[in-house]
């Protein structure tokens, strides 16, 4: 938590920046903590532990714009620190569309906890943390002669953010987090390497699911062996859940004020218009308690709320912060999306292999990129060919090209398996006539 003093702190930077020479002023003050286990072959091979205490502060002086950062949080320091600011930023090419927002629509407070930090982190020894990695790599360790390497990580933190601004902004939150990772190197056929990870992160300690991270990861690496190209078609594809969430990065990174003034975004002046399918609705849920991602505020006070982002295809927002709303004479919404939720369907992702007389499972992308001007996309994959509702051939060195536009367009049906630690909550999806090259 951030104590009182350094909160009297951010409250004095604050006062000193408008008493020197600028108009408005925001800071916002960081405490936190991290630590990290990493085991190879059942040997440690990386601890790290962490501290900080960090200051910003966004100076507006005289129609410019600065933002600056200080880990000395003592006043001898912070006064030459934002002195030699204000006079750095005098020197920056005007913009007066940088300005603070407009604080009719900064979060007021009083809402109740969202539970985002687990009040036990400080009491999780150092000794159960690298056992619980030990753990992981023994469930991979000596189970195949195939196997080349096995790794395996525990990582926790926790930080707790105070942010004031010059016109009346207030606001305090905290946040832990715990995450665990196998991964596995196995010799394939010939020179192929497959390799593949699973992992699961909580908020919470006593919810980490502590046992079964290095079998599957193994599992998931064992099913690789002996992946090929298969023939170049059309096939329908099924994303898996761990995945998924790099199809929809485009569409969303495409959304973004920022995109819309540079007139670098596929989404260009589709507000209110019916932009992908009927089974399209994606909504933003900032104020789940217990969950990644959840938020009162964004990262300029302005208080978060539920938003469709799409509704059955149709587009219903941007995201746009204070810059961007003046650049564009457009609405403030909020500067990103914070929990991002879509309808589930009735099955798992075996469910829906199991409904496929033929297709492609896609457990991983390998490069590509996506033209987020145009949507235009090619990524490489990995997964399995689907046949008769099973699980056939292992897949790898394929491309998959479109555009999003049609992609999302093409979504035959969505799981009901999102990963629910993830902030985006984004089941296994089902996508018709994906053009794959391979042989």
């Amino acid at each position: 938590m951030i104590t009182n003093e350094n909160k009297k702190l951010a409250q004095w930077a604050m006062d000193f920046a408008l008493q020197h020479g600028c108009q408005a002023s925001r800071v916002t003050l960081y405490t936190g903590s991290n630590s990290s286990y990493e085991v190879r072959d059942m040997v440690i091979d990386k601890l790290q532990q962490a501290s900080e205490n960090s200051l910003i502060i966004q100076l507006f002086v005289d129609g410019r714009y600065g933002s600056f950062s200080t880990n000395r949080l003592n006043r001898e320091e912070l006064e030459k620190f934002i002195r030699n600011g204000i006079d750095a930023t005098r020197y920056l090419a005007e913009d007066k569309d940088r300005t603070l927002p407009d604080a009719s629509l900064y979060y007021k407070g009083g809402n109740k906890d969202l539970e985002l930090k687990d009040p036990a982190f400080d009491t999780i020894e150092p000794d159960d943390k690298l056992a619980l990695a030990m753990q992981v790599c023994s469930e991979i360790m000596d189970k195949d002669s195939r196997i080349i390497s096995a790794n395996s990580s525990y990582s926790d933190d926790q930080y707790s953010k105070y942010m004031i601004a010059s016109n009346g902004f207030e606001g305090e939150t905290s946040h832990s987090s715990f995450t665990l990772v196998g991964s596995v190197s196995m010799r394939g056929e010939g020179e192929a390497r497959p390799g593949d990870y699973w992992y699961d992160s909580s908020l919470y300690y006593d919810t980490l699911q502590k046992e079964g991270i290095g079998t599957l990861a193994l599992q998931r690496t064992i099913h690789k062996l002996g992946q090929q190209k298969i023939a170049s078609g059309k096939y329908p594809m099924l994303v898996e859940n761990i995945v998924a969430s790099r199809l929809l990065s485009p569409v969303i990174g495409a959304l973004y004020g920022s995109s819309i003034h540079q007139k670098n975004s596929f989404m260009l002046d589709k507000l209110n218009e019916k932009v992908l399918g009927d089974q399209i609705t994606i909504i933003d849920e900032p104020h789940l308690p217990k969950s990644s991602g959840a938020r009162y505020f964004d990262d300029e006070g302005v208080a978060t709320k539920r938003r469709e982002i799409f509704k059955e295809g149709v587009l219903k927002t941007y995201f746009i912060d204070t810059y961007s709303s003046n650049k564009l004479n457009m609405p403030y919404t909020v500067s990103s999306p914070s929990i991002l939720t879509m309808p589930l369907g009735d099955k798992d992702k075996e469910g829906l292999i199991g409904s496929l007389e033929k297709g492609i499972l896609v457990t991983g992308f390998n490069g590509g990129n996506c033209n987020s001007t145009t949507g235009d996309f090619s990524y490489g994959v990995e997964g399995f060919l689907i046949e008769d509702g099973k699980l056939t051939q292992p897949i790898s060195e394929m491309n998959i090209t479109g555009n999003m536009i049609t992609l999302w367009n093409n979504l035959a049906e969505a799981g009901n398996d999102p990963r629910l630690s993830s902030s985006w909550r984004i089941p296994s999806l089902l996508f018709r006539d994906v053009d794959f090259s391979g042989l």
